[in-house]
């Protein structure tokens, strides 16, 4: 009886001394592989060697357990929209947003990871982003942001790629999404607007003085010229043409009185005078 009791705790023992092997054989190995997604590269820490040089890429990949450990990069790339307020030249406050598109040079992921982490991007490109925008706003004038507005974002996508490439970050695209002005740019706009009114009133002003002062001369011209034919004409042919023209404006005088209701003529006589008579009112 004795006999069959130490055979089955010795079993058991066995038992439990494999599944303890089984378990730390299991343990092991799932801590000696890990796998790399698409879009995505692993660099290796080695608490001997520190990190290594190579990249590994997608899919499943042995590591030594304890002794080495990957981090994880996305390579895809990503959106990042920052915002700054900056000076013109003519000392105006903008303040612009700019969005890129951008991941990391695959080649220099151990370069990155050293200096800069996983985080890399949150870490560089808001403060290169500001800096890039305060320095190309500075060398326009605030209305030049509109009329030149394709190539100022040329110089901005230009100077931020360079400048992202000391930090080996490629950058795919470059945008200015938003770009808005202070209150004193609107209050100055509307006071030039104002002023540009007023400037383009007094052009109308003195252009319409001068055409008058034209105007005048050419009535004035013409007028000693039909003074000088009149006294021409009377040199000529004596008083005739006074005449003439006193008959003329008798008659013209007698027809507006004849329209008139309440005037009436009566003969006076045979020298031919008349006499104008006003009918009473009724």
């Amino acid at each position: 009886m004795a006999g069959g009791g130490q055979a089955a705790v010795s079993f058991l023992t066995r038992m439990a001394a494999a599944a303890a092997g089984l378990g730390l054989a299991a343990s092991a190995a799932s801590t000696s592989f890990y796998t790399v997604d698409g879009g995505e590269r692993a660099v290796i820490f080695d608490r001997v060697r520190g990190v290594l040089p190579q990249t590994t890429s997608e899919g499943t990949h042995f590591l030594v357990p304890i002794l080495q450990k990957p981090f994880i990069f996305d390579i895809r790339t990503r959106p990042h929209s920052f915002s700054s307020t900056s000076g013109t030249k003519d000392l105006q406050m903008v303040n612009l947003t700019l969005r890129v598109l951008s991941r990391p040079d695959v080649e220099h992921l151990p370069d990155i990871f050293n200096s800069l982490g996983l985080e890399y991007d949150e870490k560089v490109l808001p403060s290169i982003g500001n800096e890039v925008l305060k320095a190309v706003v500075a060398q326009f004038n605030a209305d030049q942001l509109l009329t030149e507005r394709p190539h100022v974002s040329a110089l901005v996508r230009e100077s931020l790629t360079q400048r992202a490439r000391e930090f080996n970050i490629v950058l795919d695209d470059v945008a200015i999404t938003h770009l808005a002005y202070g209150p004193e740019f609107s209050q100055a706009v509307e006071k030039k607007q104002v002023a540009q009114q007023e400037a383009e009133r007094s052009r109308f002003l003195v252009a319409r003085a001068e055409q008058e002062r034209r105007a005048a001369i050419v009535r004035a011209e013409g007028e000693s010229e039909a003074a000088r034919l009149i006294s021409e004409a009377t040199t000529t042919a004596g008083n005739g043409l006074i005449e003439l023209r006193r008959i003329e404006a008798a008659k013209e005088i007698a027809g507006v009185l004849a329209r008139t209701p309440n005037v009436s003529y009566i003969p006076a006589g045979n020298n031919g005078q008349m006499l104008l008579g006003l009918n009473a009112a009724r």
